[in-house]
C-alpha cells in the first residue's frame, strides 16, 4: 500500500527528511551526474530528488500513483507532475533516457505490470535506478518515515526483480547510515555518520540504489496476423457503404 502523499510531503519537510534527501540525492547524483539532453522520469514519490535535473536534463516528468495521491510540483511554475496508475503509465514507448523510482517497488501492489511498464516507456540505451528500503536496517523497521513502510529489500532481492522484469542489474549503493531519530544532534551529525557508514558499515545503510539496464532479446517472427488499417476515401465516400477498411497481411 502507497504511503500517503501528506504524508511524504510531511517527512521531507521535517529535519530528519531534509537531511535523507540531501544525503540519497547524492548518492543518484554520483550515479547520474551528467543528464543533459535526456529525458527523465522520477516514478513514485521522486520529486524530492529530481529538483537538480530540472536546469540540466532536455525534460523532467514525475508520475504519482493514483492511490498515493499527488501535490503540484514544481513550485511557482508549469506543473510537471500526473496522477496515474503505475501499471498504466501515460507515455508512449521508448521515450524515458533516465528512470528514477523511489517510494514505488517497495509500496505497488501492481509490481510486476509495474515493471513491465517501466520497460516499455524506458529506451533501449536507457538506465532505471531504484531506491528502496534496506531490510537489513533499523530504517525498515521504523514507522517514523515513509522508509519503514511497504515490502523492505536486500540487495539480492532488488536484483532478483529487475532480472525477472528482464533488466540487468548494475551498481549498488548504500544510503543513510544516521539513525531514524529526528532530533537535533542526530541531524547535525548526519555527514559524519553517513561517513563512517560508508565505511564501515555499507551492508546497514537505510536504503539501496540499484542501477538497472533493459535486457533487450531479438524476436523471431511468427506467422503474419491480419491487421485492419482505415484509409480515407477519395470523393466522400461513405465508410459504411463498405471498403473504408481493408484487410492487409503482415
Amino acid at each position: 500500500m502507497f504511503t500517503d502523499v501528506i504524508d511524504l510531503d510531511e517527512f521531507y519537510r521535517s529535519p530528519l527528511g531534509q537531511v535523507a534527501r540531501r544525503t540519497i540525492r547524492r548518492q543518484i547524483r554520483a550515479i547520474w551526474p551528467d543528464v543533459r539532453g535526456m529525458a527523465v522520469l522520477g516514478l513514485g514519490h521522486a520529486t524530492p530528488y529530481l529538483t537538480p535535473f530540472r536546469n540540466e536534463a532536455e525534460r523532467v516528468l514525475a508520475i504519482a500513483p493514483a492511490a498515493q495521491g499527488v501535490i503540484p510540483w514544481p513550485n511557482g511554475g508549469p506543473g510537471q507532475i500526473a496522477l496515474a496508475y503505475e501499471s498504466e503509465l501515460p507515455l508512449p514507448d521508448l521515450c524515458v533516457d533516465r528512470l528514477l523510482m523511489v517510494h514505488a517497488v517497495e509500496s505497488s501492489e501492481q509490481l510486476r505490470a509495474m515493471m513491465r511498464e517501466a520497460w516499455r516507456v524506458l529506451k533501449g540505451n536507457g538506465r532505471m535506478l531504484i531506491v528502496a528500503p534496506n531490510r537489513a536496517s533499523v530504517w525498515s523497521r521504523s514507522e517514523r518515515t515513509p522508509f519503514g513502510h511497504g515490502h523492505p529489500y536486500t540487495n539480492g532481492q532488488i536484483r532478483r526483480l529487475l532480472r525477472d522484469s528482464m533488466f540487468t542489474p548494475g551498481e549498488t549503493r548504500r544510503a543513510l547510515h544516521m539513525p531514524p531519530i529526528n532530533r537535533h544532534l542526530i541531524v547535525k551529525a548526519a555527514p559524519v555518520l553517513e561517513r563512517v557508514g560508508n565505511t564501515l558499515f555499507q551492508t546497514f545503510g537505510g536504503v539501496l540504489l540499484v542501477e538497472a539496464t533493459k535486457q533487450v532479446y531479438s524476436v523471431t517472427p511468427g506467422k503474419p496476423v491480419a491487421r485492419r488499417r482505415f484509409v480515407v476515401l477519395p470523393g466522400g465516400a461513405n465508410p459504411a457503404a463498405g471498403g473504408a477498411s481493408r484487410r492487409e497481411s503482415g
